[in-house]
């Protein structure tokens, strides 16, 4: 069903036109191999004449409207002639219309059509009829963009997809439909759409052009990719799709990993809803830990233990396996760490049982790592400042709580762990204790990774304590997860590389490693 230049459409917009020109033309340097130039951002009348000298690829023509989600002010009268004259013109090989407008737009010479329909607010309960009629309509490629509200309509743009009969891009807009942008290239869409420039707020949810060579191996989605999802509320900041969609493709492994932000509380809905696809695992975070643990028909001990899990594998009845690698994650990255530090005092390492452990927090990754120190023998206190929830992990799993204004105030304290999100990007000059309390020889594990070094992990090493950054037990929980996804045990030390050279201010490590591997894409294709 392939009938664009390319898996890609790179999107480029401006509202002036030497700065289009610039993006046309840098595009096009990048290797970007077809692209929709959105006439309608440009504040002044177009002139197809000064954007044609910066061709380099298949070029399709967008001119919306406000209703659309474009940014056209004028008539309608005056858009629709801007249109014909675009198809006229000579510049462009393709035209999105809409489709209550392509009636009035007539086909000219070799130029291709797209019938577009866009729902900026909602998605229609009508939307299968909407699109049968589109069906009906003179068209090389059927768009279809709808704001989801609930899982029931990713599911519904997902089986519409699934069952065109002509080309088809059908996808939900926003954080939530983010998802569904890729699983149209798993069934038969004959493009995706990047931002060229991200910054230029073109569309809810559109991925930048830049990721498809970095993080999404777009090029390589077919009919038999599988499809994996980071499940939570954030999950932006996120570097888990780099890591795990690196590692499926040095592995040869026919998958794809992708953002899923899902709100509290529909976890379940969201779920059945992406069986349509289906989703075959998913790695769950904050704040939907304790819900997967009973989402699950299965589940492994450790969540039996943990009362949380962060880890979903789909099952082929459409139930799941339940798992929790930050439980084994957690206690190998403690033990590694304090048999080293032992190893250069030259002392026998210590028994866990022999540790008093303050634990900042009380969600799920807290509620792994508190099990694991109390099996393993550790006197634990839990601190939170949501208090209730420190008291009933403590009453729950074992430990003891104390007041999060009293955690300055504990007197015996080896370890140190935090587990909420203080000084998580981008709040990065926050730190969950005062740096009064981190005395010399003490331990502390930070469980955030974005960044690895925050602000307690640099009081901390400034203050004589031996430091754990996040990035360790998150690349140990990632492998295994990666495993039960896959049944290969990836290289832990290529996963901390990959994960440090992704977090790196200097971006571009990051996008040199992608282009001199040939991208994300197939066979050495750039985007």
């Amino acid at each position: 069903m392939s009938v664009g230049p390319d898996k890609i459409c790179g999107v480029v917009a401006r509202t002036r036109h030497k700065m289009m020109q610039v993006e046309l033309r840098e595009a096009a340097a990048r290797g970007a191999k077809f692209l929709e130039v959105r006439l309608d951002f440009l504040s002044k009348a177009v002139d197809f004449k000064r954007l044609q000298a910066y061709k380099g690829c298949p070029w399709m023509a967008t001119f919306r409207r406000p209703v659309d989600g474009g940014r056209w002010s004028g008539s309608e009268a005056e858009r629709q002639m801007v249109l014909r004259q675009a198809i006229v013109s000579g510049v462009f090989d393709w035209i999105d219309l809409e489709t209550d407008v392509i009636e009035n737009i007539r086909r000219f010479g070799p130029v291709k059509r797209v019938v577009s329909y866009h729902n900026m607010t909602e998605t229609p309960q009508n939307l299968d009829e909407i699109y049968d009629k589109m069906l009906t309509q003179d068209a090389d490629v059927y768009k279809i963009a709808v704001m989801p509200k609930t899982a029931d309509d990713l599911q519904r743009i997902v089986e519409i997809q699934k069952r065109a009969s002509k080309p088809t891009v059908a996808f939900a807009m926003g954080e939530f439909g983010f998802v569904t942008r890729f699983t149209a290239l798993k069934f038969g869409a004959p493009w995706i759409y990047g931002a060229f420039n991200k910054e230029r707020g073109i569309a809810p949810g559109l991925p930048a052009l830049h990721e498809f060579r970095t993080t999404y191996p777009v090029r390589a989605i077919g009919p038999n990719t599988k499809f994996f999802a980071l499940l939570g509320d954030p999950v932006g900041h996120s570097y888990s799709p780099i890591l795990h969609n690196h590692l499926f493709r040095r592995l040869k492994v026919d998958a794809v990993y992708v953002p899923f932000r899902v709100p509290d509380g529909q976890l379940a809905d969201a779920t059945d809803a992406m069986n349509a696809v289906p989703i075959s695992g998913y790695s769950v975070t904050i704040p939907h830990k304790e819900a997967a643990a009973l989402r699950a028909k299965e589940v492994d001990p450790m969540v039996h233990i943990v009362g949380a899990a962060n880890t979903l594998q789909a099952r082929a009845d459409g139930t799941f396996l339940a798992a929790n690698t930050d439980y084994p994650a957690a206690l190998e990255s403690l033990r590694t760490h304090l048999d080293a530090k032992a190893l250069s005092e030259g002392v026998k390492p210590p028994d866990f049982s022999q540790l008093f452990v303050l634990v900042l927090g009380a969600g799920g990754a807290a509620r792994a790592i508190v099990a694991a120190l109390v099996r393993a023998g550790s006197s634990v206190t839990i601190t939170s400042r949501t208090p209730e929830r420190a008291t009933k992990l403590a009453e729950q799993i074992g430990g003891k709580s104390c007041d999060w204004q009293a955690r300055h105030s504990i007197a015996q304290c080896d370890i140190l762990i935090n587990c909420t999100p203080v000084g998580m990007h981008p709040k990065v000059d926050e730190s969950p204790v005062h740096a009064s309390f981190l005395k010399p020889g003490l331990v502390v594990f930070d469980t955030v990774y974005n960044p690895e070094h925050t602000l307690l992990i640099r009081d901390a090493e400034s203050r004589g304590c031996t430091t754990i950054s996040g990035v360790d037990m998150f690349v140990r929980q990632a492998a295994k997860q990666f495993e039960i996804f896959t049944g290969i045990a990836p290289p832990l030390e290529d996963m901390r590389e990959l994960l440090r050279k992704a977090m790196s201010p200097l971006t571009a490590a990051m996008d040199t490693e992608a282009e001199k591997s040939g991208g994300m894409g197939e066979a050495g294709e750039n985007a």
